[in-house]
């Protein structure tokens, strides 16, 4: 068994690594580069390696930066079959669609400025693609161990990052990888605790937030209570770019939980996403990936998918629409990172008053607006245009969908004996403060992946 590393290897977003086993080349993930536009040209590039030979591509959730290059692959000569887990396999197409919806959208923004002789902006891939990928999904359950090829054994477990959200498990050759994807921490709500693993030669391990602990959710939580009340003394509005899978549903959640206590029945609650609809119906058909906490507030509170008042904005209109209100306004929309989507919208025209106040709730990226904003900067250009940032800001860490240093650890430690591990999916502060503290812990030397390693079982 071999693992060839292309992509998150040194930086969060970009997932993908390629395994040769039993004869076959699987390969784990697929995802887009996010980030400044240097970044997000690497999107374009071709493959690293020799698209027609691919076996299997086994996906481990369904977010941009694990799955956004899926369609491209298939453009390029792969025609064979897509494992992942059967919430993720409903996510996937409306997570692709809408890529492709913005993408063809910003390419003809490009083309109405271009000038005599500058060549035409085209998308990555457009929403037939995206059509034509969707027969080489294979749905799979948790916890069902499936012989995908002679002698290569595929199974996933419950990851607790998102709705689907997988730990990969391969084995061939007489060894174990395990991929962990994405890790939530132990008590997300609605979503289950990462599902431990008993062993592996061999773990490819995310460290998004290896160098660091989150807050205490029950202080994270009361912050995001005390932001409203301010919000609405200053007759302000409340700007949340959040990703319509996961921090959306999770938001939500915690406001039907803190209904009362937090007067929400005052404000107007806008999920401003055309696609948050969609996704609102895939997390309502798979109550059973629930956790018991969630369960009990779909029964004894108002169902955070169905407050009294909250408006799932999908036109256009709908949208702009929102921009005529003074205040009284929590806005959710994407994308997270404020790289792109109607956040962008609701910024242009929110950013430059004081009585606003501005949430960030997830990890944000080298090189996205959101980072930006989250460091700082006074001034941010959107469209074309620069804006003076006056509202106030807030960055909510305890929200995050991503475990900390301490959960890594302490989900590594459930091994029986400590795998060989490489660390991808962080930058490098991250990974080699996770790496010292793997090492101080356990006497393991863990390896930083980088783009073009290679590592033999």
């Amino acid at each position: 068994m071999r693992v060839h590393f292309h992509g998150a290897a040194g930086r969060v977003t970009g997932s993908m690594h390629l395994v040769e086993a039993a004869g076959r080349r699987i390969l784990l993930d697929c995802g887009m580069v996010q980030g400044d536009a240097e970044a997000e040209a690497l999107n374009a590039a071709d493959f690293p390696f020799d698209v027609a030979s691919l076996d299997a591509v086994v996906v481990s959730h369904a977010h941009i930066d694990h799955i956004g290059r899926l369609p491209q692959l298939c453009l390029r000569g792969f025609s064979g079959p897509v494992y992942l887990q059967q919430a993720s396999a409903e996510l996937l197409p409306v997570m692709l669609m809408d890529s492709a919806s913005l993408q063809e959208s910003e390419a003809e923004r490009i083309n109405r400025r271009r000038r005599g002789g500058e060549p035409r902006a085209l998308p990555l891939y457009g929403r037939e693609d995206v059509g034509a990928l969707l027969p080489q999904l294979q749905p799979m359950p948790y916890q069902q161990k499936r012989e995908i090829f002679p002698g290569v054994f595929l199974e996933l477990h419950d990851a607790g990052h998102i709705l689907g959200s997988s730990i990969i498990t391969l084995e061939a050759d007489g060894k174990t990888l395990v991929f962990s994807g994405d890790l939530g921490p132990d008590g997300t709500p609605i979503l289950r605790d990462p599902q431990r693993r008993a062993h592996a030669d061999l773990l490819l391990m995310e460290s998004t937030y290896g160098n660091r602990n989150h807050r205490e959710r029950s202080d994270t939580i009361r912050e995001l209570g005390d932001v409203l009340d301010s919000a609405w003394g200053a007759r302000g509005n409340v700007l949340i770019p959040a990703f319509a899978v996961g921090r959306s549903q999770e938001l939500l959640y915690w406001f039907a939980r803190h209904w009362d206590e937090w007067q929400l029945a005052r404000w107007r609650i806008f999920l401003d996403s055309p696609m948050a609809a969609k996704v609102l119906r895939v997390y309502e058909r798979h109550h059973d990936l629930f956790d018991e906490e969630a369960q009990a507030v779909w029964r004894e509170k108002p169902n955070p998918f169905q407050l009294p008042n909250l408006h799932v904005t999908e036109t256009v209109d709908e949208s702009m629409a929102i921009n005529r209100i003074e205040n009284g306004a929590i806005i959710i929309a994407g994308s997270g990172m404020a790289n792109g989507g109607r956040i962008l919208h609701h910024f242009r025209h929110r950013l430059g008053r004081r009585e606003n106040h501005l949430v960030f709730v997830g990890y944000q990226a080298e090189g996205t607006l959101g980072r930006r904003l989250v460091d700082g900067a006074q001034w941010v250009r959107i469209h074309g245009h620069d804006y003076r940032v006056n509202a106030q800001r807030h960055t909510v860490g305890g929200l995050s969908a991503h475990t900390d240093q301490n959960g890594l650890l302490a989900w590594y430690g459930g091994f029986e004996k400590p795998p060989q591990v490489a660390l991808v999916h962080g930058e490098d502060l991250a990974r080699e403060a996770l790496a010292g503290e793997i090492h101080a812990r356990f006497g393991v030397t863990a390896v930083l992946a980088r783009p073009g390693m290679q590592l033999a079982l």
